[in-house]
């Protein structure tokens, strides 16, 4: 496991966790509150590993027992809630792994950490019995809950937490781990930093991800051409769009970036400024051939496509609605 240095980003965050632990104010419950991929799970382990460490500082040593312990996820007091049901953190999974636990004094740390990941899946029942722990926990307890949408905890749990939210890591940080960490060429750290949108772990996805590449070859050449296809062939995009559907949001970006190239360029006629660099050719063309408004009606309708999916409306009608603004535009 990492340690604090190791982190990309989130430098506001660890500063708070390094300070609580130097001046022995560390609190019983915290929420850390990120975006999948964006780091959550790796500060709470640093955290967690840090607070156990023999050595008492501020990093984690890396070579106490306890260290050793945490790297391979055997310390005894470092506890990970689980669930069995993919959507829901029952009472039953937090009364038996956490409030029937959380008594018994840790077996030889200075700390009894539990982490609940994915704590927006906290059952209201869930949440009201864990209530209970954090208003009156043993002195020896810390809580740490990770999620992604702290509109889904109850008001009550919030006023007693600390709320650690992670912010966007910078660009030109992301960027230079993707091509010194990952050894990407310039030009694809350019478009999986750009699709990131300040998500590490999302960048790294992207990067190792043989089916992101093919479905950008896909996007860039839909775009490149829709204006010249037919109905027959629109369809036949539509079936293949259909195969990117658990990655729809990610095929979407593609689009909305290619798009956001097209008015960039057609502003400015600077390339520096492209994320697509490689297809400088196809969107002069574009850029030349469309207008202002036209540009704008499609980003818009990307938008509205992202929406109307995450309310589960048909997804072959609200693509086949896109390709039809895009083509019309």
């Amino acid at each position: 496991m990492a340690g604090f240095a190791d982190v990309l980003g989130h430098e506001q965050t660890i500063a708070h966790m390094k300070k609580a632990i130097e001046l022995g104010k560390v609190s019983h419950a915290y929420i850390i509150n990120g975006e999948k991929g964006s780091g959550k799970k790796l500060l709470a382990g640093i955290f967690a590993q840090t607070l156990q460490c023999q050595e008492k500082g501020t990093e984690p040593c890396m070579h106490c027992q306890s260290c050793l312990q945490a790297q391979s996820m055997n310390q005894p007091d470092i506890i990970r809630v689980t669930h069995e049901k993919p959507n829901t953190i029952s009472v039953e999974d937090i009364r038996g792994q956490l409030n029937g636990d959380i008594q018994i004094k840790p077996y030889s740390s200075p700390y009894k950490i539990y982490i609940v990941d994915e704590a927006e899946k906290l059952s209201p029942q869930a949440q009201n019995a864990l209530l209970k722990t954090i208003e009156e926990p043993p002195a020896y307890a810390v809580i740490l809950l990770l999620t992604a949408n702290t509109g889904m905890l109850l008001p009550t749990i919030l006023s007693r937490c600390v709320v650690l939210d992670l912010k966007p890591v910078p660009s030109e940080k992301i960027k230079k781990y993707l091509m010194e960490e990952l050894e990407l060429p310039d030009y694809k750290a350019d478009v999986c930093t750009a699709f990131a949108q300040g998500n590490v772990g999302k960048a790294k996805r992207l990067a190792l991800s043989d089916s992101f590449s093919e479905m950008m070859e896909h996007a860039i050449h839909l775009v490149k051409y829709i204006s010249e296809m037919d109905v027959s062939d629109l369809t036949e995009d539509l079936k293949k769009i259909g195969t990117y559907k658990i990655d729809i949001n990610d095929y979407l970006d593609l689009l909305m970036v290619w798009y956001r190239d097209v008015l960039m360029f057609k502003a400015t006629q600077d390339a520096d400024l492209l994320i697509f660099k490689e297809e400088l050719g196809a969107i002069r063309d574009k850029a030349k051939n469309s207008s202002y408004e036209g540009l704008e009606c499609i980003l818009k309708a990307l938008d509205k496509a992202k929406i109307r999916l995450n309310a589960n409306v048909n997804f072959d009608m609200v693509m086949e609605l896109l390709l039809l603004t895009m083509k019309e535009n």
